[in-house]
């Protein structure tokens, strides 16, 4: 698990840098690398470079001249060579191989964490980052995806919300409340006979039981009781009783003979049997409704047995799996194309100041008028000549048109993604409405929770 935190620069970059690249948090610079910049001094000059290039071409400069960005990481879950691993490709694909950066992961403390200090501005249409509350929501969700891409807890959406870092964590060390309760609730539901012998293994826990609109329980030492429908919908009432009774692998048998049902006319069966029942007309309004919704849809995609609608539910997902894929992809090519074109770009352009320099009768005085011009050619010309090797470098001109390319590629996706996850979200609705509507134990649950929404 990582937490993530960003704060803005507004001093000076160089104090900053020199704290994350100190020798003494990151073993020697051992886990230090950087992004389109040199991982010294000298990547303060080339931000400051950019952003002199974004004002030349009629950029507004903001305040902020570069973002802190930190990625904690829980104590023992990761090497300090996995963690910065995973800060790189966090900060690869956040950043998308438009801003300079450099990362810094530091060991000194009891838990391993990444710095990165990006530029404020990027070097390939020199826009000005934005850091807001959605920015921040979609960046924690990144983390979060390589985490678990590496094997790393992370704070499911189901219980992170109303939860905070503190809870969760103690939660995770099995010091929490609701987690003991929740695990206190699996262990007696394994072995109780029925819901009465239930709730006397409950009382035999430890726990003191609350009945009413809902059942709550409370441990010995805590101060208040805690509602069991708070720690999950498997901990209802309704719900831990159809557990004890063994309903769910029933569900599930249903759910797997149900290839050959026809579903429109069973789901308007169901609708015809909702309303003739005796709800108050807000909660019947409200079933039907989404009842048609759900019909219009199966119609409307021509999905007339339950196999048709999960291969549609699959197609979707695996439509969406390809496009992350390929987008990946483009954007691995982009971040090689950008700091490339940007190199190369910097080397022709200051090319003559240098050559002005190696000419220059007083060249310490022509070097410190050139002071920034000259650091950033010459880091420049090493990147260079460390990317050609034996080879022969691209043409700019070639690199700009694959730059275009992929560009055009990479906004066809994320358009194409957000079409697919829109699509996912809505079919997976669909689906759970059907699997409501077809199961009388389910659909009985879906009516509750609907007239208690409603009261």
């Amino acid at each position: 698990m990582a937490v993530t935190k960003i704060k803005p620069i507004r001093g000076t970059v160089n104090k900053a840098l020199a704290y994350i690249l100190d020798p003494k948090k990151t073993d020697d610079q051992l886990y230090v690398s950087s992004f389109g910049c040199a991982a010294s001094d000298a990547a303060a000059k080339e931000f400051e470079w950019t952003r002199n290039l974004a004002t030349q071409h009629g950029m507004q400069m903001p305040k902020v001249i570069a973002r802190h960005l930190i990625q904690s990481f829980d104590i023992g879950e990761v090497t300090p060579g996995m963690a910065h691993e995973i800060g790189k490709q966090f900060a690869d694909e956040w950043l998308k191989g438009k801003y300079e950066y450099v990362i810094a992961t530091h060991i000194d403390k009891g838990h391993c964490h990444n710095h990165i200090i990006f530029n404020a501005v990027n070097f390939v249409d020199y826009h000005a980052y934005r850091s807001n509350k959605r920015t921040y929501r979609e960046m924690r969700q990144l983390s979060d995806e390589i985490c678990k891409e590496h094997g790393l807890s992370v704070i499911p959406p189901s219980q992170s919300k109303g939860m905070d870092y503190k809870e969760y964590t103690e939660a995770k060390r099995g010091t929490s409340w609701k987690q003991k309760l929740k695990q206190t609730i699996d262990r007696c539901i394994i072995t109780a006979k029925n819901y009465d012998d239930f709730l006397r293994l409950m009382q035999e826990a430890g726990y003191e039981i609350k009945t009413g609109k809902y059942i709550s329980f409370r441990a010995e030492g805590q101060e208040r009781f805690t509602r069991a429908k708070t720690i999950g919908d498997n901990y209802t009432e309704d719900r831990i009783k159809e557990r004890i009774q063994g309903r769910g692998s029933h569900k599930r048998q249903m759910q797997t003979t149900r290839k050959g049902i026809s579903l429109i006319s069973d789901i308007q069966e169901r609708i015809q049997l909702i309303g003739s029942k005796g709800y108050e007309y807000k909660a019947k309004l409200t079933i039907l409704q989404e009842a048609a919704r759900t019909l219009n849809y199966l119609t409307e995609n021509n999905l007339l047995q339950y196999a048709d609608l999960e291969k549609k539910a699959e197609d979707i997902h695996s439509s969406y799996a390809r496009t992350g894929s390929e987008l990946k992809s483009v954007e691995a090519r982009l971040r090689e194309v950008q700091p490339l074109i940007k190199n190369i770009s910097n080397y022709q352009r200051l090319k003559p100041i240098y050559e002005a320099y190696t000419k220059a009768a007083d060249k310490p005085s022509f070097r410190a008028k050139h002071e920034a011009e000259l650091v950033i050619y010459e880091a420049a010309k090493s990147t260079l000549l460390a990317l050609q090797g034996d080879g022969k470098l691209p043409s700019l001109k070639s690199l700009q048109d694959e730059q275009q390319r992929l560009m055009v590629e990479q906004r066809k996706l994320y358009d194409e993604r957000a079409k697919l996850n829109k699509e996912d979200k809505q079919i997976n609705i669909i689906k759970a409405n059907v699997d409501s509507y077809l199961s009388p134990t389910t659909v009985k649950n879906h009516e509750n929770k609907i007239r208690s929404e409603l009261e």
